[in-house]
């Protein structure tokens, strides 16, 4: 395939095809406003492939409004500290944050972009009240050592899988590990619910009731549409997450056609990781590592490009059409990250590594032909480096 005619995205949005006669449905159905059929259809696919009908899940208009109401449950008074790394979307911390929390950044392992777990203990201050992981790329943050941690600390766990939904840590799904799990279904991830929309995750049985009572904007609502309270009334502190029938139905298509995008993606993924090895073999490049036990959902694919030739590579492959970017800032560097913030122990691979990211595309509506487009332009550069410097 020559050079393409118009630019290959980085990201596009997921569509299956199926999304329209769902929302048709809605439109008979009558019921905009959200909480309706396809929520609970949502839900309940949820609760079974992702909990095996162990626990509640919330839909919601978006991840940040599940870590939101995550930060509630965790009982985050002002002062209090959260342990997050600094790689990763702000609304990871500004949910904390909003609760009065001060972040503090812990540094990524170096094989998998995930919070490096053996760094988190130094990190804990009589003040700190919660971790909170970040699964990125869809590959697992060392859930074992970091649930240790938490239950000799009495540390409030928070899953931020965002980008992670439908990944498995030794077999289980990520975000049912911790005390909450966060999903995202913003258009660019795997699945959407029509350019926003998310999920939590609810895996301590005793934080059911008060998750409802806030996702019910503070009332009992929910017990009294099961028939088990006679009136409801305002209890607690609430909002607005509700995600609207119509990107519920949107979402749930979707879902049902999970283990299909996952699969293409995952093709993706693989093709990539193979074609390019012989340039991380010849260490122009550094591949993503998926640790043993461990499986991921193709969420994205970086490669983390050495010697300060991000910038020139990011050109070199917009001339060819192919659009290719950095992910991440680290907030610890940023101006609110700096002011309300700090970074426990030394930042040896999270600066680093922001500077090296870059996202190649993937999604479903990438084609095998112009897949071989971006990994042979990949190539091209380094040869044209390597001749440069000759």
């Amino acid at each position: 395939m020559d050079k393409p005619t118009k630019p290959i995205p980085t990201t596009s949005t997921t569509i299956v095809g199926t999304e329209l006669t769902n929302i048709k449905d809605v439109l008979t159905l009558n019921n905009l406003s959200g909480k309706g059929k396809y929520t609970q259809l949502c839900e309940r696919w949820l609760e079974q492939f992702m909990k095996n009908g162990n626990g509640r899940a919330l839909v919601l208009s978006s991840c940040t409004s599940a870590l939101e109401i995550a930060a509630i449950l965790a009982d985050i008074q002002p002062g209090d500290e959260v342990i997050v790394p600094s790689y990763t979307y702000v609304t990871t911390v500004n949910a904390f944050a909003l609760r009065g929390a001060v972040p503090i950044f812990v540094d990524l392992a170096d094989a998998t972009m995930t919070i490096d777990a053996t760094l988190i203990e130094a990190a804990i201050t009589p003040k700190t009240r919660a971790i909170i992981p970040v699964h990125y790329g869809g590959v697992a943050c060392d859930m074992d050592h970091i649930m240790q941690i938490a239950r000799k600390h009495q540390l409030f766990v928070c899953e931020d899988a965002a980008m992670a939904c439908r990944s498995t840590y030794k077999g289980q799904m990520l975000g049912t590990i911790g005390n909450v799990g966060c999903i995202s279904f913003q258009e660019k991830k795997n699945f959407t619910a029509g350019g926003q929309g998310g999920a939590l995750l609810i895996n301590d049985p005793g934080l059911v009731e008060r998750a409802e009572v806030l996702y019910d904007h503070g009332t009992n609502r929910t017990r009294f549409m099961r028939g088990e309270v006679d009136r409801y009334q305002w209890l607690d502190l609430g909002l607005n997450a509700t995600l609207s029938e119509l990107q519920a139905a949107f979402l749930y298509a979707q879902l049902q056609a999970a283990d299909d995008i996952n699969g293409r993606r995952m093709h993706i993924w693989n093709r990539y990781y193979s074609g390019l090895f012989p340039l991380a073999h010849e260490g122009y490049i550094t591949l993503p590592f998926v640790p043993r036990d461990t499986t991921h959902n193709a969420n994205v694919f970086y490669i983390r490009v050495r010697d300060g030739q991000r910038q020139a590579l990011i050109q070199h492959m917009a001339n060819a059409n192919v659009q290719t970017h950095p992910q991440f800032m680290p907030l610890h560097l940023s101006p609110y990250g700096q002011t309300h913030g700090r970074f426990s122990g030394v930042d040896r691979v999270t600066s680093l590594a922001s500077a090296q990211i870059l996202l190649l595309p993937v999604h479903l509506s990438l084609s095998d032909e112009e897949q071989e487009v971006v990994i042979r332009e990949l190539f091209a550069f380094w040869d044209q480096t390597i001749q440069t410097s000759l």
